[in-house]
């Protein structure tokens, strides 16, 4: 009953804040995108620690900057109008020291550099990369609101599955061995809620579904799929966070957020769903 209360206390003060930091619009919502550069540098060094906890020696510290590095770069980018080129280069000189540092090595860090440099590009990508595009996004027409839409079909999501799941999902799970506690009515649930917020900003918020180069499409129809898409890989990056976890014998990535557990566990859906959200808005609304 615990857990529960904080899941609800997280969720009735988080999604307002969530709200009101995506709605500021200075320098490009400069304020969420400083939010994300923190949560992706926190997540990445909660990875760090899944992966020291497998004996792969990379610091805390590393992996914090190489979390950081992709969302921070793109915030320049975004915020401050750099050159897109300086983007790819903090990129290909991240690569390039995850590569190059372990050249110095002796004994068991040299035994040992090529996991320590599977767990760097890991923490460079994961969230940071993914969560970037989430930045990306602002330069778009009507950015807060499609931010906003979709944060909400992910937490939807997320918060239909557990409940859908504590509801109905008694003999129904165990089906991915992922996450054994996951029930397919939560999956089911979850999938609806986001196709749900889908359809309702197609009602409220037609301009942001029209379909600029499919117009025959209706904005409820765009409105749905974009859900259904988003609900989908929603619930794939939650278990694939399950698996990291899984295999390093933890229940949870962290600790710093009550009743959710680490960074990672709360914004697991978001990164994997992210780049997706971006590839299919960009193609069918930009």
């Amino acid at each position: 009953m615990n857990k529960i209360v904080q899941r609800l206390l997280i969720f009735f003060i988080g999604l307002p804040f969530v709200v009101v930091v995506v709605l500021l619009p200075y320098k490009n919502h400069l304020v969420m995108n400083i939010v994300i550069v923190a949560l992706c540098s926190i997540g990445a060094a909660e990875l760090g620690g899944l992966f020291r906890k497998k004996g792969v020696d990379i610091l805390p510290v590393e992996t914090a900057v190489l979390g950081g590095l992709i969302p921070g770069a793109m915030t320049l980018f975004s915020s401050f109008h750099i050159n897109e080129d300086f983007l790819f280069g903090v990129m290909i000189l991240a690569a390039i020291w995850i590569v190059i540092s372990r050249v110095f090595c002796t004994g068991v860090k040299l035994k040992h550099a090529l996991e320590y440099m599977g767990a760097g590009f890991a923490a460079l990508v994961y969230p940071g990369f993914f969560m970037s595009w989430i930045i990306r996004m602002t330069r778009w027409q009507h950015a807060a609101f499609v931010i906003i839409v979709f944060l909400l079909m992910v937490i939807s999501n997320d918060s239909a599955a557990w409940a859908f799941g504590i509801l109905f999902g008694k003999n129904n799970r165990g089906i991915i061995l992922a996450s054994p506690n996951k029930s397919i009515a939560g999956y089911m649930g979850g999938l609806v809620s986001s196709m749900l917020i889908g359809l309702c900003a197609a009602m409220f918020f037609p301009q942001i579904l029209e379909s600029k180069h499919y117009p025959a499409i209706p904005a409820a129809a765009s409105g749905i799929f974009i859900g259904f898409v988003t609900g989908v890989t929603a619930s794939l990056g939650d278990l694939t966070e399950s698996v990291m976890k899984r295999s390093a014998d933890t229940k949870d990535s962290g600790f710093i957020i009550p009743g959710r557990g680490g960074v990672l566990d709360s914004i697991d859906s978001i990164a994997l769903a992210a780049p997706v959200f971006y590839v299919v808005y960009w193609f069918f609304f930009t």
